[in-house]
């Protein structure tokens, strides 16, 4: 019988675990990869949380990770309220499909509630997250700086009604923000994987574009 195991990343995991995401997300959003590099680079921002950044095991060897950053929302008032992103999450390609990915976010997300954090904002395809009780932003009210509900934007509440009753705009961390050109001099010194265009990547880049009306 198969041992799973989530715990903290340590910092001996760090090689290994940039390594999967490479694989995990090559050629996926777009030819190549860049989310080993901001996962490199972003356990050094102030945003980072090292208490929720988790890999999954199984059977002694890491196959899942799951990293999360402090974002934040702002209300009407201008009051503001910290709340959590996370990315890149992944299992590795030939383990994917096996209900890993939402056991590792699942304990996550016990984790985080545990902690006293009230809400996760993302972005990505909700078909890989509303099963995990991510909602449309626009159900929450939570928008852009320029008032927009993208498609791509998801929303999960840890605590009951936590945003309920007023409009938020979501400013996510600029832990997420980094150089391309650095990004891929990062990945070419790593060994070759073969860069491709598919047809997911269309895909992607017309969900990431997608606003809801209003």
């Amino acid at each position: 019988m198969e041992q799973v195991t989530i715990r903290q990343e340590w910092e001996s995991d760090y090689a290994q675990v940039e390594q999967l995401i490479r694989q995990a997300f090559y050629n996926i959003y777009t030819p190549g990869c860049t989310e080993h590099y901001l996962a490199h680079v972003i356990r050094s921002h102030p945003d980072f949380l090292p208490e929720l950044d988790l890999v999954l095991e199984l059977d002694g060897r890491i196959i899942g990770s799951i990293l999360y950053t402090r974002s934040t929302l702002v209300d009407e008032t201008g009051e503001e309220k910290d709340i959590l992103t996370f990315g890149p999450v992944c299992i590795r390609p030939d383990h994917q499909r096996r209900g890993l990915g939402k056991r590792l976010m699942e304990d996550s997300f016990q984790r985080a509630a545990a902690l006293g954090w009230e809400a996760i904002v993302i972005v990505g395809d909700p078909n890989n997250y509303v099963g995990c009780g991510f909602q449309s932003c626009k159900k929450h009210r939570v928008h852009l700086e320029d008032g927009t509900y993208p498609a791509a934007m998801l929303v999960k509440e840890l605590k009951l009604g936590a945003l309920a009753g007023k409009s938020w705009t979501y400013r996510q961390s600029p832990a997420y923000d980094f150089d391309e050109a650095a990004a891929r001099e990062f990945d070419d010194a790593l060994p070759p994987m073969e860069k491709k265009r598919l047809p997911c990547q269309e895909a992607f880049e017309i969900l990431s574009q997608a606003v809801l009306p209003e």
